[in-house]
């Protein structure tokens, strides 16, 4: 039996347009960026194949070309989509960015510092410098570490604060392995940095965690 066999709600692309992208599973939304399945396999059960094969949807996003080419039903045509939807994801959120949308919603935020920050095998710290209405005024990566730690150094944070003349700042690092919950170690640098920040009248309105899934938000949780 074929995808085209199966009851039209069941269908990845007519679920899409129904119901919207936010209602498929991985697997379909993998399945309908592959289009086509291989002999004996739907798209969608080739799709949960290799979500198996990788472990999850980000690994097989991260995975470099000579990786991604290896396993069945992929190929250089496939890895070249690929990377053609993540760069235009980036630039679609930076273009929202640059508008100074990005506070009136925090989704766009959250998708823009994931598109940004994911990828990465080690750890980057980054900053949204904002003005006194919250509009962006630039995004920066500040430092960067190795797969496990960033150094942060609160002065540099000021200073580059105080370049751009910020009123706010959003903060966002990722952890390579995908686990977005904060370390003791996060908790204490963002203090260190909202109250260097506070010297100055400059507020901390969020820092964010880019892991698998949803970025964590300290805001959120009671943590600023």
């Amino acid at each position: 039996m074929t995808i085209k066999d199966w009851p039209a709600d069941e269908r990845p692309r007519e679920k899409l347009l129904q119901k919207g992208a936010g209602s498929l599973t991985d697997a379909e939304l993998l399945a309908i960026f592959l289009r086509t399945g291989t002999p004996g396999q739907t798209a969608v059960d080739l799709a949960r194949t290799l979500l198996i094969e990788f472990g999850s949807l980000r690994t097989l996003l991260d995975a470099s070309q000579q990786r991604f080419c290896q396993s069945n039903g992929l190929g250089p045509a496939k890895y070249a989509q690929m990377q053609a939807v993540l760069e235009m994801a980036r630039r679609h959120f930076h273009e929202i960015l640059q508008r100074g949308d990005a506070l009136t919603s925090p989704e766009i935020t959250r998708a823009y510092l994931s598109a940004q920050l994911r990828g990465y095998s080690y750890e980057v710290f980054a900053c949204l410098f904002l003005d006194n209405q919250h509009r962006v005024i630039k995004f920066e990566e500040l430092f960067r570490g190795t797969i496990d730690s960033a150094a942060v150094y609160p002065r540099e944070v000021v200073k580059r604060t105080l370049h751009h003349n910020a009123a706010a700042v959003i903060f966002a690092h990722n952890h390579p392995s995908g686990i977005n919950e904060p370390s003791q170690a996060d908790k204490q640098i963002t203090d260190k940095l909202k109250q260097a920040l506070s010297l100055f009248d400059i507020r901390l309105l969020d820092h964010f965690i880019v892991g698998d899934g949803q970025p964590y938000s300290f805001a959120e949780h009671g943590l600023l």
